[in-house]
């Protein structure tokens, strides 16, 4: 039997919070268990090889059977839901990167509920026939530039189903879509020549507002007789994790057009289209093609590859030429900022020494680390993915900062309002809602956020109506006694059991108003201002109302 690899990281909150001591078992297809593991401080177990089929039989199309063998894995941890995926292919030579998004246990709740996931064969199996429509738009209904929607929103069934929506980073549903599709184990220039695809059509996707024009709140679905498939909670694998961390902001346009031209596709072998055929790109891959040639085969001649650097949702663009050892400058500074932050949530990233703003081997090491963590090449070198990544988690976990701090100033309590809301209601406990909002769609991926302005608009409607359906209620937008009090015992769930980040247990998490000193601080706990800075991934002692952790001296 070949050998394939799986490597599991467990989380919650956009990746923001690792989560250590879970209990994971990998279990074979008829439910025995191969390897009882448990997750790390950064949320990640050991990877385990697993017995699989040669990978020459995902090479050829005629090959009718399944050219992979399937395993199982449970999740266990005290406080969270429990979390069964089921059908998880393994490849041959292939490491599959399966993340275990876990949910917060609600405060009333005695037992933990089990949520399932089927991952199952790619869609590159199926013989099912794709009705895949679109084009570029009316001038009146298309983006002005084309973006990167990060995140980007997933109906998870098709266009009028009342399916839930996700929000994904773009890349990671690049990443996804391409594992759900293909055969990882394809030559390189055929999987490119379908990444390609993969981007350009959810690009279009975008740019025309083709779901969003037509009043659904998302920019596509995964359903494959419309979309690209799509499974929320699946594993990627390594070779298509590696390829689009390289080429997730570039996409294919005809010359002279700078609309993403409409990449559609089909298998090639059970089905026929007049767009891509996937397994015909893995024969001209073995012809020696190029990807951009193996796209001119399927598509105009006068098609290009071209790159977009704008990227919605990120603090700080991509400077343009890596930094490495020996870099200066204030783009280093962001990255040690980053760094430092981050740390506090995964503290096996090395403290960086270094001085502000030079890239010397400490911080060369602490984005080592990084890269390890977030699999990404592990080169100490601070690339587009790299950035891009660093960028969109610091993002996530000084937003949890943040709410925790604003959930201080608002003082939610532990009794729900008695106030009936509803669409056009104003003031303070609508202000309540949005942030109890706010915080459960850290956690739970199916609930959008509201934006904090009191006003029970249209948003804060689609951000209720989809609470109440995931907790079983009559999915009406109206706030009443039943959904208050679901929305205080999820709230009340997650601060009784998803651990706060931090260095250990002897960090003490201290409420900084405006204008606090940290040299009084650090008196007051007998510490210095250096720890404190470092600690927080401060750069200056010049503080806004919040919160900083702190180790005194013992």
């Amino acid at each position: 039997m070949a050998i394939g690899y799986l490597s599991i990281q467990a989380q919650t909150a956009h990746g923001a919070l690792p989560l250590q001591g879970v209990q994971v078992r990998v279990l074979d297809d008829q439910g025995n268990s191969v390897y009882a593991l448990i997750t790390d401080e950064n949320g990640e177990t050991k990877e385990v090889p697993l017995e699989t089929i040669d990978k020459s039989f995902s090479q050829t199309s005629y090959f009718s059977g399944l050219p992979y063998v399937s395993y199982n894995v449970l999740a266990r941890a005290p406080g969270f839901n429990s979390l069964y995926v089921s059908d998880i292919p393994i490849y041959d030579g292939e490491t599959a990167l399966l993340p275990l998004t876990l949910i917060p246990m609600q405060e009333i709740q005695r037992q933990p509920f089990q949520t399932e996931i089927s991952v199952g064969k790619p869609a590159v199996a199926s013989d099912t026939a794709r009705s895949q429509q679109g084009t570029v738009a009316d001038d009146s209904r298309i983006l002005r530039q084309v973006a990167i929607p990060n995140p980007i929103t997933v109906h998870l069934g098709p266009p009028s189903s009342s399916a839930s929506n996700v929000q994904v980073s773009f890349p990671d549903y690049v990443k996804n879509v391409a594992s759900s599709e293909i055969y990882p184990t394809w030559p390189d220039a055929s999987l490119r020549a379908n990444i390609y695809a993969i981007i350009t059509f959810a690009l279009n996707r975008v740019y025309t507002e083709w779901y969003r024009s037509r009043g659904y709140s998302f920019d596509i679905t995964n359903s494959t007789a419309y979309d690209q498939a799509f499974v929320y909670g699946r594993p990627i694998y390594s070779s298509i994790n590696r390829i689009v961390d390289e080429i997730f902001n570039e996409y294919v346009r005809r010359q002279g057009q700078n609309a993403p031209y409409f990449t559609s596709f089909c298998n090639g072998s059970t089905v026929s289209c007049q767009g891509l055929s996937q397994w015909g790109t893995v024969t001209l891959a073995n012809q020696g093609m190029t990807p951009l040639q193996i796209l001119r085969s399927y598509y105009p001649n006068d098609i290009e590859i071209v790159e977009t650097n704008i990227i919605t949702g990120i603090l700080s663009s991509y400077p343009g030429t890596p930094l490495r050892a020996g870099s200066t400058g204030l783009d280093v500074q962001t990255i040690q900022t980053y760094l430092n932050r981050i740390r506090q949530n995964y503290p096996a990233i090395p403290r960086i020494t270094d001085a502000t703003g030079s890239f010397q081997n400490s911080t060369k090491a602490a984005v080592t680390k990084f890269q390890n963590i977030f699999n990404l090449t592990p080169d100490g070198i601070v690339g587009k993915s790299t950035w891009y990544k660093l960028s969109s988690l610091y993002a996530a976990v000084t937003r949890l900062a943040e709410l925790d701090s604003q959930g201080n100033t608002l003082g939610i309590g532990t009794v729900p309002p008695s106030s009936l809301l509803r669409q056009g209601s104003r003031g303070q406990d609508v202000i309540t809602l949005q942030y109890l909002l706010s915080v459960i769609s850290e956690y739970y991926p199916g609930i959008p956020a509201p934006a904090p302005d009191g006003i029970f608009g249209r948003n804060t409607y689609s951000a209720v109506s989809a609470f109440q359906r995931a907790m079983g209620l009559n999915a009406d937008g109206i706030v009443g006694p039943l959904t208050w009090q679901a929305l205080y015992d999820v709230y009340l769930g997650i601060g009784q059991n998803v651990p706060a980040p931090g260095p250990g247990t002897d960090a003490i998490r201290y409420v900084v108003q405006a204008g606090d000193s940290l040299w009084l601080i650090s008196r007051k706990y007998g510490t210095s201002v250096d720890a404190i800075m470092n600690l927080n991934g401060l750069t200056s002692d010049l503080l806004n109302i919040g919160q900083i952790l702190l180790i005194p001296r013992s």
